[in-house]
């Protein structure tokens, strides 16, 4: 049931949201403007910490009620864009009419596509009191969490969709497949017990997991059945309403999820036609715990098999390099990445999304170029090329960039005249090396953790930062 929907969400992606970092403004007028289809029963429920208006989307007629939430972490929008896209499916008309039907006809979907406004303006866990939505279940101490609370207890909906991103880092299992999409029928107590309510959502996710399975084979896995007693997913289950927990992951080369994102819809619609037709009621329990768990296995780029020379002795070793987003304005998406070393040793357990082989090559802290430029515009690429195939991978200058300067321009790092910088290998430094032959010939530079093939096989991943 997912292919087709996953094949066709050209057809219904919401345009105007392709950058994970959208705020609350970018979504008022696409709610507004769903206000003028007679299909939607478009309202503001209530306000969050910071007075932004809190929409919920109406749409069907059918006896079984759904409530869907996303963003209750301001930082997790992916299913927010599919939850647009899924408002443009139901109300077109196309070869999946029948399905569209079953749904509107069946079931009445109650949906909240930003819970934590305040969060997402600033692209953070947290609401504006710095508190996690997600564990304010019982104390009720946020607003945003109160309306939850309410919306749940006034519907009493028989389903609820709580729609989360997760770690990029989490793997399916012990493999080395990126947990793409994770599912979770969340449990109401320490004894994961099984009743009704949570046996009804654990065969749906089944029935998911198969259809999912189709489009991404082996990358899907199931959150940890261990009972967080504040969280609301665990207690809108034991309430009476059968939570289905999906979880966004990671997915090679699609670092604003749009491929995560329309695996979110497919699967939605799935869910929603398996509701609307009790066709969840067909699959059995024990598959559901068949479903391996996320396992943090994954790195952004694993350098295997280097050779690091200190104190006189040669260590083989691999290196595991993670990759942080820091907010910036000047960088096209809004960010650039800061890239530590979060990992030495033997990683012949772990997996990287880029992994380099450099055996026979030996690991050189990158140098820093001693003569001071006098501001970035005195350096041009074919220079940078010329210092990265010496070991520099950091100059200093003597004017920092202007503001509006966008850190990725340039593939070295840049400090001020006199700015300290150690690039020493170490765990939790940041990762600024060289991998030389024995000659001394540089064949990689890897730069704030992004790798630049000196032979020029492969184009360069290389995004500066400022120390």
């Amino acid at each position: 049931m997912a292919k087709l929907p996953y094949e066709q969400h050209k057809a219904y992606k919401e345009e105007s949201l392709t950058n994970r970092r959208f705020k609350h403004k970018d979504i008022v007028p696409l709610l507004e403007q769903l206000k003028t289809n007679p299909l939607f029963d478009v309202q503001v429920i209530g306000k969050s910490v910071e007075q932004r208006d809190i929409y919920m989307v109406k749409a069907g007629s059918g006896k079984t009620k759904v409530l869907l939430w996303s963003q209750m972490h301001g930082d997790e929008s992916t299913a927010t864009m599919a939850l647009f896209d899924l408002f443009n499916f139901l109300q077109q008309s196309d070869d999946m009419d029948s399905v569209r039907q079953e749904i509107l006809t069946n079931t009445t979907l109650y949906i909240i596509p930003m819970l934590n406004p305040d969060g997402a303006e600033r692209f953070i866990r947290r609401n504006a009191l710095h508190l996690d939505l997600n564990r304010d279940a019982l104390r009720l101490q946020s607003p945003e969490a109160v309306l939850l609370k309410s919306i749940r207890d006034s519907l009493d909906p028989e389903f609820g969709f709580n729609l989360h991103d997760q770690s990029r880092y989490y793997t399916v299992g012990n493999t080395s497949k990126p947990a793409t999409i994770s599912f979770l029928a969340p449990a109401f107590d320490h004894a994961q017990t099984v009743n009704t309510v949570r046996a009804r959502a654990m065969r749906t996710i089944v029935g998911m997991n198969a259809a999912i399975q189709e489009l991404i084979p082996g990358q899907v896995a199931k959150y940890s059945d261990e009972h967080e007693p504040r969280a609301f997913g665990d207690n809108i289950q034991k309430w009476g309403t059968s939570v289905i927990l999906i979880e966004s992951g990671g997915y090679p080369g699609d670092p604003e999820k749009q491929v995560i994102r329309q695996l979110n819809f497919a699967s939605m619609v799935a869910a929603l036609h398996l509701i609307a037709t009790d066709g969840y009621s067909r699959f059995t329990l024990k598959d559901y715990y068949n479903i391996p768990e996320n396992e943090r296995n994954l790195f952004d780029l694993v350098i295997r098999n280097a050779t690091y020379e200190q104190d006189g002795l040669n260590t083989l070793l691999d290196v595991g390099i993670m990759r942080d987003e820091v907010a910036s304005g000047a960088a096209p998406k809004g960010f650039y990445y800061s890239s530590s070393i979060e990992e030495l040793g033997d990683m012949s357990t772990f997996y990287g999304y880029e992994e380099l082989n450099a055996e026979g090559l030996t690991l050189v802290p990158g140098k820093v170029y001693p003569n001071p430029f006098k501001n970035v515009k005195d350096l041009s690429t074919e220079r940078a090329n010329e210092l990265l195939k010496q070991g520099f991978t950091t100059i200093r200058v003597e004017q920092l960039p202007e503001k509006g300067f966008n850190p990725q321009s340039l593939p070295l790092n840049i400090t001020i005249k006199k700015g300290k910088v150690n690039h020493s290998l170490a765990l939790e430094r940041k990762a600024n090396f060289v991998l030389q032959d024995k000659s001394g010939h540089v064949h990689y530079a890897v730069v704030n953790g992004f790798v630049y093939d000196m032979q020029g096989a492969r184009p360069a991943f290389l995004y500066g930062l400022i120390l």
